[in-house]
């Protein structure tokens, strides 16, 4: 029977599988999160003197060996079975008898489901930021071995002013700190504790949830048990803009990466091994994984807005319309690592192609240079502006006579001459801190050590 079947109760086959959807597939990523939501529930009821302390070795013991199993393909939930939280208290019955009953006291499954994606969602958005951390080393470290290589910097795509390989790679190492900001804010979000709220109105048990709060390493309760209902859809929604935040980052990368690498650009060459070819043009290169790179992530942003398309009118309380939540979350934190993982790799083994500005087309670059120059000559910048603006009019701005020097003195704060590397590195390595991912690690640690 389901956890929510009454005696005598027939359920209609063809609405069973519509309401259940793919709540079992999808259910296995949250088993492991299950068990110990299911730890630290014990603990509690056995302080509070709904469990002994030998049925609570029991289940201890039992749920451990259950939590082992979810860390490999042993798992399972079994035809039949409703969801995880289902198949585990079955398990545990099996085994334990009466036991097993007893560890629904309290609890309902609102707060079990909203409990296992708060762990969930916790957990996977540690792995997103230590993806992010990855790729962001890897650009400061491409930064600082090309931040002599220079680059033309466009505005409007038409050539603009002079830039550098290390500006460019440094540029997406600072955005990336700019999406842990906001990875950190939906983790905060997933990291309150929603377990006792019951099915949105409390217990008449005399529940400890503080003690749930500090056994699953959260950073504080969500203490109004309606509110804790209702931060279901709302997690989800700030996992997921954190995720489109960070996807419009390195779907820029990608749009950059094919500009740069098309023979019109001719900035970088992706390796032979990167690179797809034509079936009918025998000299293509082309930058699949680039762009895939760029649809991918454009995919990801649109998921915010689903979020919000499903949770639109409604009111207070739980309601199945947030089951739907799970077929949008679980499929783009894989999507996202798998994205991070791949634009790592291929910024690694790209070559970059240097002194690019030598070429006379790219003259006009150096116009604000030749500005600069009459402006340190004593000449007002206005004046100086029109006299290269008339230069450049007339037609004689690339003569060797006028042609600017290629040797450039930029010196300011975050200019091609001094790119902050380290200081950009230190303000990630202070944004990683806030996570203080530690907590989490020696909580789940103590409870499965028991």
């Amino acid at each position: 029977m389901k956890l929510w079947q009454k005696e005598n109760t027939v359920i209609s086959e063809k609405i069973e599988r519509f309401t259940v959807g793919r709540d079992v597939e999808l259910d296995l990523h949250l088993a492991e999160f299950d068990v110990l939501g299911n730890l630290a529930h014990a603990i509690m009821l056995e302080s509070i003197g709904l469990l002994t302390a030998d049925e609570l070795a029991d289940l201890q013991t039992e749920l451990i060996a259950i939590y082992k199993k979810t860390q490999t393909s042993e798992f399972i939930i079994e035809e039949g079975v409703e969801d995880v939280h289902s198949q585990v208290e079955l398990l545990l019955t099996r085994k334990l008898g009466d036991t097993g009953k007893k560890i629904h006291s309290g609890r309902s499954r609102n707060d079990q489901v909203l409990v296992d994606l708060k762990l969930y969602v916790r957990d996977r958005l540690t792995q997103v930021v230590q993806a992010t951390e990855k790729l962001f080393n890897v650009l400061q470290s491409r930064a600082e071995q090309h931040k002599n290589d220079l680059l033309p910097g466009y505005t409007h795509l038409q050539i603009a002013m002079p830039s550098s390989f290390g500006l460019w790679f440094g540029a997406y190492a600072e955005g990336l700190i700019d999406d842990v900001v906001q990875l950190n804010a939906a983790y905060r979000l997933a990291n309150r504790n929603p377990l006792g709220s019951g099915a949105g109105y409390g217990s008449s048990f005399p529940l400890n949830r503080t003690m749930t709060t500090e056994l699953l390493g959260f950073e504080g309760l969500h203490y109004n048990v309606v509110y804790a209902q209702m931060s279901r859809g709302r997690t989800e929604q700030a996992a997921l803009t954190a995720l489109a935040s960070l996807a419009a980052t390195v779907s820029r990368l990608a749009m950059d990466v094919c500009l740069y690498n098309s023979q019109n650009f001719g900035f970088i060459v992706l390796p032979d091994a990167f690179t797809t070819g034509s079936s009918i043009m025998p000299h293509k290169k082309n930058p699949d994984v680039a762009e895939l790179l760029r649809a991918k992530t454009n995919r990801l942003k649109a998921l915010p807005m689903e979020v919000t398309l499903v949770l639109s009118n409604l009111p207070s309380g739980y309601h199945r319309d947030m089951q739907l939540l799970k077929e949008i979350l679980m499929p783009a934190f894989d999507e996202m690592l798998d994205c991070l993982d791949v634009a790592a790799f291929m910024l690694e083994n790209m070559e970059v192609k240097t002194n690019l500005l030598d070429e006379s087309r790219y003259d006009l670059l150096f116009s604000v240079e030749r500005v600069n120059e009459l402006v340190m000559q004593g000449v007002p910048f206005r004046d100086a502006y029109r006299q290269v603006g008339k230069e450049i009019g007339e037609g004689n701005y690339s003569g060797d006579e006028l042609r600017p020097s290629r040797d450039l003195k930029h010196t300011h704060e975050g200019s091609i001459g001094n790119l902050n590397l380290e200081e950009i590195y230190q303000r990630m390595d202070n944004e990683l801190a806030r996570f203080e991912f530690d907590k989490v690690e020696k909580a789940f640690q103590n409870l499965l050590k028991a």
